[in-house]
């Protein structure tokens, strides 16, 4: 079956410069580097990892906000079109992004309704007539009042807002929202009724959700498949409920060691030092400076993404060690 959303060796390179002066040498930052990601329709895919990791411009690179260094996206088995030509203006309004902060993706100067109404008028898809109509609807289909129609970003609050940018997302009926933090300015009752939001809208809608997210409590909670991300790479796919349970990656099961649980003892498996600079990964594994399991061949050969014995796509060269098995 055709995937709605496939990204094959996806790279984002940046030429950059490091020092200061006349002693400043050019250098190459791989913020995404070999990202291999599918989506189906109506479901969701949840990419976690810390700041810094390529998740973000992960996002950009699948809607083609970003074009990429070297790899392919597809959307629907066909190549997604070159960011302004036409045929990429035609499918924006199939796939659209929910951006971290709501008051940043508003504009402050115009009434929400607006700013709702304002996908139909892009894309000419609904009568002058009828868009104020079709944008109550959608208000209402998101827990938005009528008389907040008129209302202006600064009158609402954080989660209100966010209904906002969700409403205008959803506009066009989307197949695919690409949600980058959506939930990680708001108060933790407000994260709640948002995270509630999108699964109604999924079940009622079918749309299909890449959920970029640094809480993994949400993302356990919202997703059907997982993918972890390391200094642009993925060390570790799989379906979320089995990942969470059995996580065969390092990096991963610190993350989930992490994972607050309430009446539940839970080993932490403790990382040492910082990520690596991410201009200058060190060979190998880029995750050995920090594993407490690195060999010799960590620090010499860099793992590839294979499937496990669980069924999980994981890079690690140990994975299948009986000692490893046992640590987890």
């Amino acid at each position: 079956m055709t995937a709605l959303l496939e990204a094959t060796d996806l790279c984002r390179h940046y030429a950059v410069r490091t020092g200061r002066g006349p002693f400043g040498t050019r250098a190459l930052l791989r913020a995404v580097d070999g990202v291999s990601l599918r989506l189906e329709a109506a479901r969701t895919m949840g990419l976690v990892g810390e700041s810094g990791c390529g998740k973000s411009t992960t996002g950009k690179l699948v809607l083609g906000f970003v074009s990429p260094t070297s790899g392919v996206v597809r959307y629907r088995g066909e190549p997604m079109p070159s960011a302004g030509t036409p045929a990429w203006r035609a499918l924006r309004r199939r796939v659209q992004m929910v951006y971290q902060d709501p008051l940043g993706a508003l504009d402050r100067r115009l009434p929400v309704g607006r700013q709702i109404m304002e996908p139909l008028a892009i894309h000419g898809a609904t009568p002058p007539a009828e868009q104020r109509e079709r944008a109550l609807a959608m208000m209402d289909s998101v827990g938005l009042q009528p008389q907040q129609f008129d209302r202006y970003p600064h009158e609402l609050s954080g989660g209100q807002r966010q209904r906002v940018v969700l409403a205008r997302a959803l506009m066009t009926e989307p197949d695919l929202l690409v949600c980058d933090e959506p939930i990680s300015a708001l108060d933790v009752s407000i994260q709640a009724q948002v995270v509630n939001l999108l699964l109604d809208l999924q079940e009622r809608l079918g749309v299909a959700y890449l959920f970029i997210s640094h809480d993994l409590k949400v993302v356990r909670q919202v997703s059907h498949d997982v993918a972890v991300m390391y200094l642009g790479r993925i060390v570790e796919q799989g379906e979320a409920e089995r990942l969470f349970a059995r996580p065969a990656h390092p990096y991963t099961r610190a993350l989930v060691s992490a994972i607050p649980a309430v009446g539940e003892r839970r080993e932490r498996l403790l990382l040492q030092g910082d990520p690596p600079n991410p201009v200058d990964v060190p060979p190998g594994c880029a995750f050995h400076t920090r594993c407490p399991f690195a060999v010799a061949r960590c620090r010499a050969e860099t793992p590839v993404l294979e499937p496990a014995d669980d069924g999980h796509l994981v890079a690690c060269h140990r994975v299948h060690e009986s000692a490893l098995q046992v640590a987890a």
